[in-house]
């Protein structure tokens, strides 16, 4: 009997383009007030099209050499910064809302999730999701070795909230990285896959795939309860 299900965050519970979108124009209006920048609406532009075009590592110096800006480590550290502090202007879809408020009548909730603070608690306060979970677990906190796939995330939830991994379902969008801790720990996995994802990629490790596959939030309620 399933009684808790943890949630990954990006591009599970909203499309994490929107951040990345969000992002993107914060560092433009941080951009545009360099001398002799051009305006905020074309560096965005910019810096768009090589994220959209798979530059996903070199984007902010890619963007300046384009433009013509002259930079140093330090630009790319205050662009990198003001990425990952800014706002984000997101919002969190409506069967994301309806899905997370009927499940959190039924079932303990938690949420786990990678990646920079304070990005990912500014993620968490935009959506304005925190009231839907029992516990919320940022591994950078733990430590950066302790993003997924590693299992110490999903063994702290299964601790503090005092359950048996047989009874817990984990879903999560990312077949590279989001299933192989929770496989291996006996939690049921289940894939959403919205159809914006960013990270596409499928794994040839057989301890990656999950169980089961959804591709709307609206679908886990049922599939939970037979599960």
């Amino acid at each position: 009997m399933i009684t808790t299900v943890i949630f990954d965050l990006d591009d599970t519970l909203y499309d994490e383009v929107d951040y990345c979108k969000s992002g993107f124009k914060a560092v433009a209006e941080f951009l545009a007030n360099l001398p002799q920048a051009p305006p905020d609406e074309r560096i965005f532009n910019c810096l768009w099209k090589q994220f959209t075009a798979g530059n996903r590592t070199k984007t902010f110096n890619t963007v300046l050499d384009e433009l013509g800006i002259s930079y140093d480590d330090k630009l790319i550290e205050q662009s990198i910064k003001t990425y990952r502090s800014h706002v984000p202007k997101i919002i969190l879809p409506s069967d994301s809302k309806d899905a997370l408020s009927q499940l959190s009548k039924k079932f303990t909730l938690a949420l786990l999730t990678d990646g920079f603070l304070p990005a990912q608690k500014l993620k968490v306060q935009a959506l304005e999701i925190e009231k839907y979970f029992k516990k919320i677990v940022y591994t950078e906190q733990l430590g950066r070795e302790f993003w997924k796939p590693s299992p110490v995330g999903f063994e702290k939830i299964i601790q503090d909230l005092n359950v048996k991994p047989q009874n817990t379902v984990y879903v999560a969008d990312n077949e590279k990285k989001d299933f192989i801790a929770p496989n291996k720990l006996g939690i049921s996995t289940i894939q959403l896959i919205r159809p914006a994802r960013i990270h596409t990629d499928s794994s040839a490790d057989p301890d990656a795939a999950p169980q089961y596959v959804i591709h709307n939030i609206s679908q886990l309620p049922a599939l939970l309860a037979k599960l």
